[in-house]
């Protein structure tokens, strides 16, 4: 399963999440320029058990390179797909926890889960001495974050069956527990000690995340995080809503909502709107007239169900404004 995006739609713009996803790219073209010495780089940042637990290895590292190295380790990557899968899985799901957490906080929360998801390997290959690198455990504790925040998102997902792609709506709590289970499915599996993914990272970071946002949610926002948080107020929702509709018995009207900002409700603005209807979707075009409020309804006529006639009903849209 692959994700594409989620219907979860974030308020603010995700200032730290994409000054993230920068500085992991920006690390990995350090990578790339160290040409032949890149083996020694990724040994001297990426995060080695053996470094700590060998006498002699741990003797050639002062304790400011052994504490730097269990937070570098999470901005380095092995190649190009595995900076990719990280980051896209960062960019679908990191927006809406910073969205809840605000900036500060999610920073905190990040660097955390990777810390924890660091030491989650350590303890369980204490005598390696093959490097681990990835923000793999500090994105699966952002994903532990978003399934406490939005279970019942969707994420649309891609699934490959032979060679024809599938592309469903997925619900997190489902998209996301699967994912979980195969970790831990392939930690249980893997050898003691042995190189390769590092899956009890993953599973150290998720759990760590899904702890730490009950945590965090209760702890006051740090500095300036209102003043950030209205500076970053996204101006526009997506120009693609996905919309679940409601019908009351044979009522062959549809009744749903459609998000805008404050901004596109006084200017008015035109959606596209994905309506699931059975194992097809329906796409129409919709126009939000200038000057709406909270609660104007949109009607579409026709594009409800049809009666016992063969009359087709008309949609209705509850305009919210966020």
């Amino acid at each position: 399963m692959f994700p594409i995006r989620d219907t979860q739609p974030s308020h603010t713009y995700p200032i730290v999440n994409m000054a993230l996803i920068g500085a992991n790219v920006f690390v990995y073209l350090l990578e790339m320029i160290q040409g032949p010495a890149v083996d020694r780089f990724i040994f001297l940042y990426g995060l080695v058990p053996a470094r700590y637990s060998v006498p002699y290895l741990a003797e050639r590292f002062s304790f400011g390179d052994q504490i730097f190295s269990l937070f570098s380790f999470m901005f380095l990557h092995g190649g190009f797909w595995h900076l990719l899968g990280n980051m896209w899985s960062l960019y679908i799901f990191g927006d809406n926890v910073e969205d809840r957490l605000g900036p500060f906080r999610y920073l905190l929360f990040y660097l955390c889960c990777g810390w924890v998801s660091g030491l989650s390997h350590l303890l369980v290959n204490w005598h390696s001495a093959t490097p681990t690198i990835g923000a793999s455990g500090a994105v699966a504790g952002v994903m532990g974050g978003y399934l406490l925040l939005y279970p019942n998102a969707r994420i649309l997902t891609l699934i490959p069956i032979f060679i024809i792609p599938y592309f469903l709506h997925i619900p997190a709590y489902i998209f996301i527990g699967a994912w979980f289970i195969l970790q831990f499915i392939h930690a249980a599996g893997a050898p003691s000690q042995g190189a390769g993914v590092a899956w009890w990272a993953h599973i150290g970071g998720f759990l760590f995340g899904l702890v730490s946002l009950k945590l965090l949610l209760r702890v006051p926002s740090l500095g300036p995080t209102g003043w950030l948080q209205n500076k970053a107020a996204r101006q526009k929702t997506p120009r693609l809503q996905v919309i679940r509709t409601d019908a009351v018995g044979n009522d062959p009207h549809l009744y749903g909502r459609i998000e805008v900002t404050p901004a596109e409700a006084l200017r008015g603005t035109i959606k596209l709107v994905n309506i699931p209807w059975g194992f097809q979707k329906r796409l129409f075009r919709v126009t939000i007239p200038p000057g709406v409020r909270e609660g104007t309804v949109i009607r579409l006529k026709g594009m409800g169900r049809r009666d016992a006639a063969g009359v087709p009903g008309d949609l209705f849209l509850k305009v919210s404004v966020r």
